[in-house]
């Protein structure tokens, strides 16, 4: 069996502003910087515990953009380890919405929004990547690190929509329709695969960052709004 640690990037302005990231490489921003290092101090509590049941950290894996990159960062270097980029974990690719808001998106893209918002895994508006190609790149990065750490305990720094795709896979959950579970911003998902099953251990963990300002909450049940 692997065992992950899943965790979102921290804030970034972006995030703040509920604008679509994709692959655009936003850096983290103060409140994010702040997350990565709640974290940090959350490993470094766990340590000795973990230590203890035999469950040390044996990776830090990555997604290639810097928001990801940089809240891995201080997990890493707590850990004595290497973060390890992998361009299989960036977030989905939203073609000509990226660095948009909702609102921007309806006037500028009105049809290619209303065809978003079918949320058919199988269609793309310009540019993009739908949500069936999207969730097969994620799974084959996420087999792949399966294999690669048999019994090994692995932390991964990645995205939302990739967390998303996880999640669904995990739990056997169609590809289309909103997103159900909650993804906040530097949260830590406990997930393992054996055999090439995926298990929710446990999700969207905050006890961290819970005297932190509150974050902003992307609902795509609000989109129609």
């Amino acid at each position: 069996m692997t065992d992950f640690l899943l965790i979102r990037h921290g804030e970034t302005d972006w995030n703040r502003e509920l604008r679509f990231q994709g692959r655009i490489d936003i850096a983290l921003n103060d409140i994010g910087l702040l997350q990565a290092q709640r974290l940090k101090t959350y490993f470094a509590q766990t340590m000795l515990q973990r230590s203890a049941h035999r469950h040390q950290i044996h990776s830090v894996v990555s997604s290639v953009l810097q928001r990801a990159h940089q809240t891995a960062q201080p997990i890493a270097e707590l850990l004595g380890l290497e973060t390890v980029l992998d361009p299989g974990l960036q977030e989905q690719c939203y073609g000509i919405f990226e660095g948009l808001t909702a609102q921007e998106i309806k006037l500028q893209y009105p049809e290619a929004w209303t065809q978003w918002l079918a949320f058919n895994s199988q269609v793309a508006v310009e540019g993009a990547e739908s949500a069936q190609v999207f969730h097969d790149r994620v799974m084959q990065t996420m087999n792949a690190l399966a294999a690669q750490y048999v019994d090994g305990h692995v932390v991964v720094v990645t995205h939302g929509g990739v967390l998303d795709m996880i999640w669904r896979h995990a739990q056997q959950h169609t590809l289309n329709g909103r997103r159900v579970c909650d993804i906040p911003n530097a949260g830590i998902n406990h997930v393992s695969c054996q055999d090439g099953k995926w298990q929710v251990v446990s999700w969207a963990d905050t006890v961290h960052l819970e005297d932190l300002p509150p974050q902003p909450i992307y609902h795509q049940t609000q989109l129609k709004a």
